[in-house]
């Protein structure tokens, strides 16, 4: 006959409900349920991370890496890099810059002065138009009037992040009248998001008739 206890025991341990049993298998249940939210937690961190480290590197790439092309349909090493342009860069636009501003006829100036606006900054666009009207003007009243300017070989080009000094002599015809300046020419300049700007365009006091010693700015 079997022992009434051990039908007992057997009973209890299929059918216990004690509250105990249920109250752990709810903390474990929480604490199971907290790990994964915490996991989850971590990999969202992580992918936020991540995009954040992401976007920083195309950032700064784009920022390191744009390449701006002289609009003249020039080739060859012109980029600027951030906002550092090369130095051919900086001596093809130097070389077009005074050719636009400083080689012209009644021919030829609107349609060069218009190429020069173009490379303008807005702050410093009206006054520069300006300049380059009054020129018009004096083209328009003196159709034989023709300018040529040179970049001097025998006296370096100074740059610097903001500033171009060009030695520069300019030929002046009129009327079968040949004369003859020296003198800098100035060009200051920005880099903004990577394009180039001009911001100001100068003649340095002392631009220097060769023969009679009489002084002529490029600009009015």
């Amino acid at each position: 006959m079997p022992h009434p206890s051990r039908r007992k025991q057997a009973a209890d341990m299929i059918g216990d409900v004690r509250p105990s049993w249920h109250l752990h298998r709810y903390l474990q249940g929480s604490a199971n349920l907290f790990e994964e939210n915490r996991l989850l937690k971590f990999a969202i961190a992580g992918l936020f991370g991540i995009t954040a480290v992401l976007g920083a590197v195309v950032y700064t790439s784009n920022q390191n890496a744009r390449t701006v092309i002289v609009p003249f349909g020039a080739s060859g090493d012109l980029y600027v890099t951030g906002n550092k342009p090369s130095a051919t860069y900086l001596r093809t636009i130097t070389r077009n810059i005074v050719s636009m501003a400083g080689t012209y006829s009644s021919y030829s100036a609107d349609r060069q002065f218009q190429e020069l606006l173009s490379l303008v900054h807005p702050s410093a666009f009206n006054g520069l138009r300006d300049s380059l009207n009054r020129l018009l003007d004096e083209l328009n009243s003196n159709s034989t009037l023709s300018i040529a300017t040179y970049i001097r070989s025998d006296l370096p080009v100074t740059y610097t992040d903001n500033e171009i000094v060009v030695p520069v002599e300019k030929v002046r015809v009129i009327g079968g009248v040949i004369r003859k300046f020296r003198g800098n020419l100035r060009i200051r300049y920005a880099i903004d998001n990577g394009r180039f700007w001009l911001t100001a365009l100068q003649e340095e006091n002392g631009m220097k008739e060769t023969s009679s010693n009489r002084s002529e700015s490029l600009l009015p």
